[in-house]
C-alpha cells in the first residue's frame, strides 16, 4: 500500500525536512560563496538549505522528474544562486552526470540514496560511480546518509563507501549516530 495525502501526493522520503541533515550540518557552514551538488535531491529542501547558507552555485539530481521540474522552478526566483536540476539515472554510472558539464563541487551530499542503487547496481559498478562522485566531483566535502531501518546494512555501505573514497584522496572524518530517525550520516574530506 502507497502513502498518500488527501491530495494524492505519494512521500518519498523519511523523517522530516528539519532533519535531513541531522548530524553533518557543519557542511552548512562551509558553502557560502561555495558550490553544492545534491545527489537524490528528491524535492530539493537540502538544496535550499544549502541556498539560505549562502551557497553561490545549487545543483540537483534524482530519477524522480517531478521534485526536479519544481526545484528548477523554485530556484529560477533567484538570482544570486546559479542553480541546474537535471533527471539522472545513477544506475547508468558516471556518465549519468553529463547534465552538470564537468562541474566540480565545494561540497557534495547523497542523503538516502546509495542503498536505493546498491540494490540494483552490480558492486563494481557501484564502486566505479562512488570514486567518480569522489574523485571528480568532490573538490572538498562528500556528505552521506544511510537509512534507518538496516543498522548492520548501513555500517556495510559505509566500510564500501571509505574504501572507495580513500581510493580517490577522501578520508572519514566526521560520523553522527545522532539522528535515530533517520540513521547514521558521514562526511569525508579531501586532504
Amino acid at each position: 500500500m502507497v502513502d498518500r495525502d488527501e491530495h494524492g501526493l505519494q512521500r518519498r522520503v523519511a523523517g522530516t525536512h528539519s532533519v535531513r541533515l541531522d548530524g553533518i550540518q557543519d557542511l552548512l557552514s562551509r558553502c557560502r560563496d561555495g558550490s553544492v551538488l545534491d545527489i537524490g535531491c528528491n524535492w530539493g529542501s537540502v538544496c535550499v538549505d544549502f541556498q539560505n547558507n549562502y551557497a553561490s552555485l545549487v545543483h540537483g539530481c534524482d530519477i524522480f522528474e517531478d521534485g526536479i521540474k519544481f526545484m528548477s522552478g523554485y530556484f529560477a526566483q533567484f538570482r544570486e544562486v546559479r542553480s541546474h536540476f537535471a533527471v539522472v539515472d545513477l544506475t547508468h554510472g558516471p556518465k549519468c552526470f553529463t547534465p552538470f558539464g564537468g562541474q566540480r563541487y565545494d561540497i557534495v551530499t547523497m542523503l538516502a540514496t546509495y542503498h536505493k542503487i546498491k540494490r540494483i547496481m552490480k558492486p563494481d559498478d557501484l564502486s566505479v560511480l562512488m570514486r567518480h562522485i569522489g574523485g571528480n566531483l568532490t573538490r572538498n566535502y562528500f556528505g552521506w546518509r544511510a537509512t534507518s531501518d538496516k543498522p548492520a546494512e548501513n555500517e556495510q555501505e559505509m566500510a564500501s563507501i571509505d574504501k572507495d573514497m580513500k581510493d580517490v584522496g577522501l578520508r572519514r572524518i566526521h560520523t553522527s549516530y545522532i539522528s535515530r530517525q533517520l540513521g547514521v550520516a558521514a562526511i569525508w574530506e579531501r586532504r
